[in-house]
C-alpha cells in the first residue's frame, strides 16, 4: 500500500500489479481511481446507480434459482429499470474487498448479493460467492476499462480447494467495468455455456460518488 504524491488517500496497486504496469496506464484515470482505491477497516466506497436491461433464458433462470442456495450470486428476475448499488469494503479475514451488490425487485423485495474478491490463488483473483464455491478470474484491460473473465470454478473446504471440471461448471463468466466519463461506468455481467448459449446477460450503470 502506497500512498499518491501529494495526496492523503492510500493507494492500493494489488490490481494494477495483476495487469501489468503497461496495460493499467491505457486505462482511463477514472478506472485507475476506482480500482486503486484503498479501502480499510470501517471504510467502503459506494456506488448507485441502476440496472437497465436482464436477460434469462430458460436454463439461466432455473440456474439463478438454484444458486439462491450459495446466496443467489445471479441476478433471480429479468427485466430493467431497477435502482442497484454496489458497496465495496475491506474482507477483514484476507484483506481482500467486499463486494455487497443491491437490485431493486419487481416481485419483492431487494436482491443482495454478496460475494469476497481475494488476491490469491493460481490467477492472482479469486471471487468467493458462498458455502465455499469460488471462481479463478483472469483480468485484462484496455483503452475502455477492465475485463473479468472466470477461468475455473472450485470448491474450498477447509484449506482443501478442489477443482471443478469445466464440464460441470455453469460455463464462462465475463464481466466489464466501462468508463462512460463524467463520473458513470458500465457494469455488464455474461453467463454464457458453451452447449446452452448465453444464460445471463445483465446491462447496469453506476456513478461515483
Amino acid at each position: 500500500m502506497l500512498r499518491g504524491q501529494g495526496a492523503s488517500e492510500p493507494i492500493d496497486l494489488r490490481f494494477r500489479t495483476l495487469i501489468g504496469r503497461e496495460a493499467w496506464s491505457r486505462l482511463p484515470l477514472a478506472v485507475q481511481a476506482r480500482f486503486s482505491k484503498r479501502i480499510g477497516a470501517g471504510g467502503s466506497a459506494v456506488y448507485r446507480g441502476q440496472v437497465l436491461s436482464t436477460r434469462h433464458s430458460r436454463i439461466g433462470w432455473l440456474l439463478a434459482q438454484i444458486l439462491r442456495s450459495i446466496g443467489a450470486p445471479l441476478p433471480l428476475e429479468s427485466g430493467g429499470e431497477q435502482a442497484a448499488m454496489v458497496n465495496v469494503s475491506e474482507h477483514l479475514p484476507s484483506g481482500g474487498q467486499c463486494w455487497t451488490r443491491v437490485y431493486a425487485r419487481r416481485g419483492g423485495f431487494p436482491q443482495t448479493i454478496n460475494s469476497a474478491k481475494q488476491f490469491s490463488g493460481p490467477t492472482g483473483l479469486e471471487e468467493y460467492l458462498g458455502r465455499g464455491i469460488g471462481m479463478a478470474l483472469r483480468v485484462e484491460a484496455d483503452e475502455h476499462g477492465l475485463v473479468f473473465r472466470s477461468d475455473h470454478y472450485f470448491l474450498r473446504i477447509g484449506r482443501l480447494r478442489l477443482r471443478i471440471p469445466h464440464w460441470m461448471g455453469p460455463g464462462r463468466t465475463t464481466v466489464t467495468h466501462r468508463d462512460l466519463d463524467a463520473g458513470l461506468f458500465a457494469f455488464d455481467l455474461r453467463l454464457d455455456h458453451p452447449l446452452f448459449g448465453p444464460l445471463v446477460v445483465q446491462h447496469a450503470e453506476f456513478r461515483d460518488e
